[in-house]
């Protein structure tokens, strides 16, 4: 156990900041699987919706520090593509 002032801070800022990282992320992925149930339940206008409404999400998290922008844009890429593949010819 830490015994200086600054590194029991340090603790306690860290703890914080994994807890909310945490959420984050938990938040996210939360959005993509709405993503991606309305696409195996092949409903087109339902996957739109929730794509629309995680992609900011995921965005979010990049911007944050959580996960990298390149992770944000490969996810965002395909679940595009799949909810597109979807659409009603």
């Amino acid at each position: 156990m830490a015994n200086i002032a600054s590194a029991r801070k340090r603790i306690r800022q860290t703890a914080k900041r994994t807890a909310r990282n945490t959420a984050r992320k938990s938040r996210m992925r939360t959005f993509i699987k709405k993503v991606e149930t309305a696409v195996e339940a092949g409903d087109h206008g339902a996957a739109r919706e929730a794509l629309r409404l995680a992609q900011p999400e995921i965005q979010r998290a990049a911007t944050k520090g959580v996960i990298h922008h390149n992770t944000v844009a490969r996810k965002i890429s395909r679940l595009s593509a799949r909810v597109k593949a979807l659409a009603p010819a």
